[in-house]
């Protein structure tokens, strides 16, 4: 019976959610399965990916044959590497220690960059939302300003309208002339 390493989608729709499996390559792709090693969430950012990598070795190593993304999956994790690793081991090329040590060391390696990864989306997050809360204070002072602005104005406009109306309900002042032109000359004559 040939045996595949594949995925078993599961999730809804639009959110899928895989479940790696070693499985008879003649059965369905959500169907039957002889053992399930792990899931692979790809939601996330980055992917988490949970894997027993032990028992993806075991498969390889009886033959399983993983599709091109399962073995995308496990080369990511290791388990690729490992099934390598057992192999130097069984022909005598490398130790047991070694083949762990080394094994432990890309580990580490890949750990760090996970992390480094994952503390650079934070870092972009935490920028993104530095510059938007920045552009927010920007528009609500210019907001602020606006309606200062507007209140300034509607003030003037009440004091306009005050001294307009002050000044139309004042009486006016009317200058007496003289009555006539004889009287004007004589007002004249009188001041010389």
């Amino acid at each position: 019976m040939p045996v595949k390493i594949r995925l078993q989608r599961h999730g809804k729709k639009g959110k899928p959610f895989y479940w790696i499996v070693a499985a008879d390559a003649r059965s369905k792709r959500d169907g039957k399965y002889l053992d399930k090693i792990g899931t692979y969430n790809p939601n996330t950012n980055p992917a988490t990916i949970d894997l027993d990598i032990d028992g993806a070795v075991k498969w390889l190593q009886n033959g399983a044959q993983p599709t091109d993304t399962a073995k995308a999956i496990l080369s990511y994790k290791g388990a690729m590497l490992k099934n390598h690793l057992v192999g130097g081991v069984r022909k005598g090329a490398l130790t047991e220690e070694q083949a762990e040590e080394k094994f432990q060391a890309w580990l580490a390696e890949k750990e760090s960059k996970i992390n480094a990864k994952v503390e650079g989306l934070s870092k972009a997050e935490a920028d993104a939302k530095a510059k938007a809360f920045e552009a927010e204070v920007k528009i609500n002072e210019e907001r602020a300003a606006a309606a200062k602005e507007a209140e300034d104005a509607a003030i003037k406009a009440a004091a306009d309208a005050k001294a307009a109306e002050a000044a139309a309900n004042a009486e006016p002042v009317e200058e007496k002339g003289p009555e006539s032109i004889d009287d004007a000359q004589n007002a004249a004559s009188e001041e010389a």
